[in-house]
């Protein structure tokens, strides 16, 4: 294939030609739909919006195709096209978007996004059109400050996880919250070995709106083998040489669901439910780094010499 024969530089940059264009496209025709819809608050316009967005799936599905990275998925379990699931996964990198955003046995994607992306042009507009809720973490000192901003999160949360019972959804978390990095794994004092401290409240949250209409909780592992730290410019430069995504099928039994915010019995479950899906995760990628010698790319944070 063309891939394996032109210069590995070249190819990093073709694919990051097709991304930047998928997203431009899509994401300017995804934010005037989201304007009509304010206008012309219509069955026939959402499906087009859903519609739209599904293009911009299909074309990171292209991108990554092109690219010299291998991307292997793995589900162990049967997903249905036109189900609703929520999905769990660690979080290493921006590409962390398009690898799950492309995968095409799923319902399309819908994102849980940090604040700040509401600001980024394209990705933060195209994600107000689509309904997804922006997390805004705020600190015990903003909150003495401005006691009404508690609770803004959850409602936010679960306004737009009731807005997504309308077409299938894949509802996904990055439930650390952020990337992982050495720096913040250290800061945190995280318990576990390759993961930051998970945040369980949106996964409660959207347990609580929609755990009647999942059919699953798609508890999810990203691994990646690149040539440096950091995992993007390996990916621009055609030197992200493998992607897997491991996915497994938990039920939603009756002890995930409950009322997170009132019920400390509740939470304080929850919470040690997740940590234990934590702690099987830390387990999977710690087995995998050994098996496939890449994990000082991910563990120590620093570039090294591939043999």
């Amino acid at each position: 294939m063309l891939k394996n024969i032109i210069p590995k530089w070249l190819n990093g940059l073709t694919v990051g030609v097709v991304l930047f264009s998928n997203t431009l496209l899509w994401g300017c025709i995804v934010l005037a739909l989201g304007l009509i819809k304010l206008v012309l608050p219509m069955a026939w316009v959402s499906n087009l919006l859903h519609s739209a967005y599904q293009g911009w799936c299909s074309g990171n599905r292209l991108g990554l195709k092109l690219s010299n990275a291998e991307i292997t998925t793995v589900i162990n379990g049967d997903v249905n096209k036109l189900g609703w699931y929520l999905l769990i996964s660690n979080h290493f990198s921006w590409l962390d978007i398009v690898v799950l955003s492309a995968i095409d046995v799923l319902p399309a994607p819908k994102f849980f996004l940090k604040d700040e992306l509401k600001y980024v042009p394209l990705i933060g507009s195209g994600a107000w059109a689509m309904g997804m809720p922006f997390m805004k973490r705020v600190s015990k000192a903003q909150l003495a400050k401005n006691p009404e901003l508690k609770g803004l999160d959850v409602a936010r949360t679960k306004h737009s996880c009731r807005n997504f019972r309308s077409h299938p959804t894949t509802i996904i978390n990055f439930v650390e919250g952020t990337r992982f990095t050495k720096a913040k794994h250290h800061a945190q004092q995280s318990p576990f070995t390759h993961l930051l401290k998970p945040k369980a409240g949106g996964v409660a949250f959207a347990l609580e709106v929609l755990g009647d209409q999942f059919d699953a909780i798609l508890n999810t592992t990203l691994l990646y083998q690149a040539q440096s730290n950091h995992i993007c410019g390996s990916f621009l430069r055609g030197r992200l040489d493998k992607v897997t995504v491991n996915i497994s099928l938990v039920p939603v039994s009756s002890e995930l669901l409950g009322n997170y915010q009132q019920d400390s019995q509740f939470r304080a479950r929850f919470q040690e439910s997740i940590n234990q899906l934590w702690l099987s995760k830390d387990s999977e990628l710690a087995t995998a780094y050994a098996e496939q010698a890449f994990d000082a790319v991910i563990i120590n944070n620093k570039e090294i010499e591939q043999p």
